[in-house]
């Protein structure tokens, strides 16, 4: 476990996809609640500042680092050479803050920010054409971000995408260059959507490079299947949580990375209402249940 470093995301603070939800909270709070709770990492979050000089400082007062950040590509409906373009200054900002790692969702035919759409009954499904685009368009990314900035690319399985169920993992891993393209691993978006994480797990662990601790609470994941609410309304629903505060056993989970050579980050990430869910008190919660399973 002395591999492993720890970290949270900040969008329990403050919801990138929903920006009212946790408005008023600053980004000063948020770092400083992180730090508070006993965590040493994060990823970037929307409130962050865009100075690296600035948020180095301020992360630096408070013992805190940068693990790795989101960017949402969109290689089915953009040239790839606008999205490379987008891409560039993403990895500098990650490369000026010391992080090893980005982390890449294709968002071209995503729902997860659709409130009309019902994320189980409505989730996209890539065709052929698609999946080429994709798969070719992440290598060439993957390539640009280890040869140019130094960054381990891993991509992020989502619900409400075309790379969310186990199959598309598979299809995704076996059709991109493992030397360019490795794995997000999150337990809670794969639990929501109702597959083996903890076969994913074993398959894909010599490819899994970055992992997100999500917990679920399985009563609401029934409610937005049954009532087909969209993503974000099943999040406003509480749909999501910190482990140790849902359904999800990561006890196992612990046990499998910790036997093996996985060396990087865990990240407690569950975007929740914060006027419903303190994130300081969640944040606190995760942390006392991840020492007392995983003994970091």
């Amino acid at each position: 476990m002395a591999k492993i470093k720890l970290g949270i995301a900040p969008i329990a603070w403050t919801n990138d996809d929903m920006p009212e939800l946790g408005s008023e909270n600053t980004f000063e709070q948020c770092v400083s609640e992180m730090a508070l709770a006993g965590f040493t990492g994060c990823e970037v979050g929307n409130k962050y500042p865009a100075d690296t000089a600035v948020l180095k400082k301020a992360l630096e007062l408070r013992g805190m680092e940068i693990a790795s950040r989101w960017f949402s590509s969109y290689l089915l409906t953009k040239p790839y050479e606008e999205v490379e373009a987008e891409f560039r200054p993403f990895c500098q900002y990650l490369k000026e803050m010391g992080a090893s790692f980005c982390n890449v969702a294709e968002q071209g035919n995503s729902i997860q920010g659709k409130l009309d759409k019902a994320v189980f009954a409505d989730k996209p499904c890539n065709t052929e054409k698609q999946w080429q685009l994709l798969c070719e368009g992440l290598n060439r990314l993957g390539r640009v971000a280890k040869e140019e900035y130094g960054l381990t690319m891993t991509y992020h399985h989502h619900m409400g995408t075309g790379v969310q169920t186990e199959a598309e993992i598979d299809r995704l891993m076996a059709n991109t260059d493992p030397e360019y393209v490795w794995l997000l691993y999150d337990t809670g978006h794969l639990a929501c959507s109702g597959e083996d994480y903890l076969g994913i797990l074993k398959k894909y662990l010599p490819r899994i490079r970055h992992i997100h601790l999500k917990d679920i609470r399985m009563d609401v994941r029934n409610k937005v299947m049954d009532e087909n609410m969209s993503f974000l309304a099943g999040v406003r629903n509480g749909l999501f949580t910190v482990p140790g505060d849902g359904c999800i056993d990561f006890e196992p989970i612990f046990d499998i990375i910790g036997n093996s050579d996985f060396e990087g980050w865990y990240i407690v990430e569950a975007e929740q209402d914060p006027a419903k869910a303190n994130p300081l008190e969640y944040a606190i919660k995760a942390r006392s249940y991840i020492r007392e399973k995983a003994h970091i």
